[in-house]
């Protein structure tokens, strides 16, 4: 049971670094320092004192980051596998009560997995608004992305189970807009490929002078 609320708490901090990389890692690092998580074996370092300024530090400079245009969609691209590397990192510092060997394939697994799916929704929700908005929606965004990785990342250490529930209707839901949202890309492509396909009138007008004569 322990293990299975390490997991938990793991992979919501981990969902949590999907929105924001350092945000989860400060909260932990936090909860560990003044005793309210026990840390995986080797992990200690994490509640330190220095390693409390430096995710503070970091936390702070990421966040400012995300309101600066253009740079938002940047950080995005060379977020996605830092987000995979924190996410795996503090589900294994959740985690113990296992060999290494297990925790780690864990961690790589369950919290890589969630860091990644849910920096695939923040990418797909800041292309949609820079698209639709030209940018001037990114802000409300970075908020929104900002306050969504600090109560998921609080959740996980308060109340992991439902923090739990809430990572799994998150993936899903991430899964259902990608798979939207390529399908949807695919079909135009598809109609954008089709000649003398009326789209709007679904009619196809024959653009080989026989066949029109052939039609005649």
């Amino acid at each position: 049971m322990e293990a299975l609320l390490g997991l938990c708490v793991g992979v919501s901090l981990a969902a949590a670094c999907g929105f924001r990389i350092f945000v989860p890692l400060l909260v932990m690092s936090l909860s560990a320092m003044t005793g309210h998580l026990e840390l995986a074996e080797g992990f200690g370092w994490i509640g330190s004192p220095v390693a409390v300024f430096a995710f503070g530090t970091a936390t702070l400079a990421e966040i400012l980051a995300y309101y600066i245009p253009a740079v938002d969609n940047a950080l995005d691209t060379a977020a996605t596998p830092i987000a995979i590397i924190a996410g795996t990192v503090v589900t294994a510092a959740a985690v113990g009560d296992m060999s290494p060997f297990l925790r780690w394939s864990l961690a790589a697994v369950a919290g890589g997995g969630a860091a990644a799916t849910v920096q695939g929704l923040t990418t797909l929700t800041r292309l949609a608004s820079t698209t639709t908005t030209a940018g001037l929606g990114n802000p409300i965004v970075s908020t929104a992305e900002a306050g969504a990785a600090t109560m998921l990342a609080t959740f996980g250490i308060w109340l992991p189970i439902l923090a739990a529930m809430i990572v799994v209707m998150l993936v899903f839901v991430t899964l259902r807009k990608a798979y939207g949202y390529f399908k949807n890309r695919r079909s135009g492509i598809e109609t954008e490929g089709a000649p003398g396909l009326d789209v709007e009138n679904h009619l196809y007008e024959p653009t080989n002078p026989a066949h029109e004569a052939v039609i005649k």
